[in-house]
């Protein structure tokens, strides 16, 4: 059985339960944007500006999801400076139990349809060696441009949470919730620090409203003027017992000053008491990108797994 339509945010605990069980088995397989949390950030982030622009398809056995693509479609951003990115191309996420690969040629046939006469992306991971033939016998070639020094493919770290260190911070700043900081503060945090940005009150309230999320589990760093630092959210997954932060930020008036890594060691700690036993986090991975690589390897994470973005041009198939 399957089902086409746009997405809804019914849809994404589906998707979480094929996260989860993919994780469980080969959590090589996850690629960055099809993760348990980076579903619900993705989701509640853009959902009340880009909603009419996501098509998806889910595939079911029985009564269990097994495979969903999501695309993506052309669409505007609008950021908060007032500029605005025209987004002309197509790119898909999505996931296949391992259990169920006779599904791949559907998922890629489905996206070649609904992003007909667009360039098109997709960016599965490089342990996905069948669906990899699959996407190339269809036509998708490597991303060159994504894939150079300066481009802009993810890899998925992960850590146990054994011996984690104790946070430092400097003097005067100290840990908040998103619970007890506020709506405002927690927006304020994640502008400043992917300034410019899309991200509105009305996006954190849609992540709010995901089931995943807990404010509790929304950590940010408070400066002595009041100024929140630093944030992150972090995404407990029951099922495999593990924790994702995602975003990871810091206003460019406070980095180079440890933040980031106080923040997400208090994270971990945080994390086990909520009974995780490992974390995961995404990066970029290309050379030209090493800031955030190397402040998570200097907090014990190593890579997980990593895209493998794949491209066809607007004027093939």
């Amino acid at each position: 059985m399957t089902d086409t339509r746009l997405m809804t945010a019914a849809d994404i605990p589906l998707m979480q339960d094929l996260a989860q069980r993919v994780t469980a088995v080969r959590p090589e397989l996850i690629s960055a944007g099809a993760s348990y949390g980076e579903l619900a950030w993705v989701w509640g982030q853009g959902c009340a500006h880009y909603r009419a622009t996501w098509p998806r398809r889910l595939w079911f056995a029985g009564p269990e999801l097994v495979a969903w693509g999501w695309a993506f479609l052309p669409r505007q951003v609008r950021r908060n400076d007032g500029s605005v990115t025209e987004v002309n191309g197509a790119s898909l996420t999505y996931q296949i139990h391992p259990d169920n690969l006779n599904l791949t040629d559907e998922v890629i046939e489905w996206y070649d349809e609904v992003a007909a006469g667009l360039e098109r992306t997709v960016s599965p991971t490089t342990a996905e060696e069948y669906a990899l033939g699959r996407w190339a016998a269809h036509g998708y070639l490597d991303d060159v441009a994504a894939l150079g020094d300066a481009g802009d493919w993810t890899q998925l770290n992960a850590r146990d949470l054994t011996d984690v260190e104790q946070p430092v911070l400097p003097a005067g700043f100290r840990f908040r919730t998103a619970d007890e900081a506020g709506p405002e503060a927690a927006v304020q945090a994640h502008v400043d620090a992917w300034a410019p940005s899309a991200y509105t009150a009305r996006s954190y309230e849609e992540v709010r409203r995901t089931a995943a999320y807990r404010g509790d589990l929304h950590l940010l760093v408070q400066a002595p003027d009041g100024t929140m630092a630093a944030s992150t959210i972090m995404w407990l997954d029951p099922a495999n017992r593990s924790v994702e932060f995602e975003p990871v930020g810091t206003h460019p008036g406070y980095r180079r000053r440890g933040l980031a890594s106080a923040m997400i060691l208090h994270g971990m700690q945080v994390a086990r008491s909520v009974g995780a036993t490992h974390a995961t986090v995404v990066c970029l991975g290309a050379p030209g990108h090493p800031q955030a690589r190397e402040l998570y390897h200097s907090l014990g994470f190593r890579e997980l797994s990593r895209d493998a973005p794949l491209i066809k041009a607007a004027s093939t198939g």
